[in-house]
């Protein structure tokens, strides 16, 4: 199993959803560095189950940080977060210990790990453990602004509602930051809510695309080939299960565009090189540009639906039918906006370090 993300800056995930808790180590964080626990209580906070769009599971979220920081600052040493499990009903999944569930893990680790794997509420592979990369980013996304740099993330289409990009990105980043429900646009938010408890009512679910920026990154970080920034940034968000699409910049619309449409023009703004356009995301050459960071995620609908469906049965491989109990989201699009925001926060200072030492994110 390969649990761990990062090459100066390491990030380890341990624990599983039905288990006693969620683990996350992050190590190569530069001592001095003030850790926000309300910070870090608020991004669990908004990441956290909280209305009709979400699961009906409730955890406190009581994390403690047992080492790695002392008097409130980072002293240099791995940062070990535990987050409690406190609200589970392994109950639920009896019916399910043979059947796999459609467009889940779980057959694909059972082929794997030979059904030694813990099964209840997805075990390892749940969405539960993102708990511990929105713990250890939120400490990331503090090291980050204290050098002017901000990264947020909204829900740009779900349920066939779109939302406003990014225009003023830092007031945005902000705004979004604040906001119950991660849109730009008041109104494209309500309507996305109202698809989201249409497809529960019918129980069905539907999924959505994010769209990323980060603001006050510096030009010059990166590698030309396999150490790109959209390459390194891809394998993070891949790694999330619900994610099967990102893009950068125009992303696939590039495709359709000429040249001369596509090409982002230089300009000097207070000395500083910039482009006039940004339809390349930031990145050029696989090393950042100065402009904005921007990213597209396609998340799928959750897989967990109250509809029937066919199964296989993983001991005698008979071909059965499935009715998914238990508490499930009908969308997962808000309550990961604050998992890509984490994730991106990781490898961004992963990068800095690479290339500026980690005493870098020193204040």
């Amino acid at each position: 199993m390969k649990n761990s993300i990062g090459t100066s800056i390491i990030l380890t995930l341990a624990g599983e959803s039905h288990g006693s808790d969620i683990c996350a180590i992050l190590d190569g964080m530069a001592p001095g560095l003030r850790v926000d626990e309300a910070f870090i209580a608020r991004q669990l906070e908004r990441r956290r189950p909280s209305g009709f769009t979400d699961t009906a599971r409730r955890e406190a979220d009581a994390y403690r940080i047992v080492s790695g920081v002392k008097d409130g600052l980072t002293t240099g040493a791995p940062i070990c977060i535990l987050i409690p499990n406190t609200d589970v009903r392994s109950a639920d999944y009896d019916a399910l210990q043979e059947l796999a569930r459609p467009s889940h893990a779980d057959w694909a680790a059972s082929a794997k790990y030979g059904g030694f794997e813990d099964r209840r509420g997805g075990g390892h592979f749940s969405g539960r453990i993102t708990v511990g990369i929105v713990a250890a980013g939120a400490i990331a996304l503090s090291a980050l602004k204290a050098k002017g740099i901000a990264v947020g993330t909204h829900i740009l289409r779900c349920g066939g509602a779109q939302d406003r990009s990014f225009g003023d990105i830092a007031a945005d980043i902000e705004a979004l930051h604040r906001a119950a429900f991660p849109v730009l646009d008041e109104a494209a938010g309500k309507a996305m809510c109202e698809a989201i408890a249409a497809a529960r009512a019918e129980g069905d679910s539907v999924g959505g695309v994010l769209q990323t920026a980060v603001a006050g990154f510096p030009a010059g970080v990166g590698e030309p080939w396999f150490g790109s920034v959209e390459g390194v940034l891809a394998n993070a968000i891949f790694s999330l299960g619900g994610v099967k699409g990102v893009e950068f910049g125009e992303g696939f619309g590039i495709a359709g565009m000429k040249g001369s449409e596509a090409n982002d023009g230089f300009c000097a703004q207070d000395g500083r090189i910039q482009t006039k356009t940004n339809h390349s995301g930031g990145i050029n050459g696989g090393i950042s540009n100065g402009m904005p960071i921007l990213f597209q995620t396609a998340v799928k609908p959750t897989p967990s639906i109250a509809l029937p469906q066919q199964s296989v049965n993983l001991r005698t491989g008979e071909i059965q039918p499935l009715e998914i109990k238990g508490r499930h989201d009908p969308a997962i699009v808000r309550r990961i906006c604050p998992v890509v925001d984490a994730l991106t926060a990781l490898v961004l200072c992963d990068l800095l370090a690479l290339r500026f030492g980690t005493d870098y994110l020193k204040p």
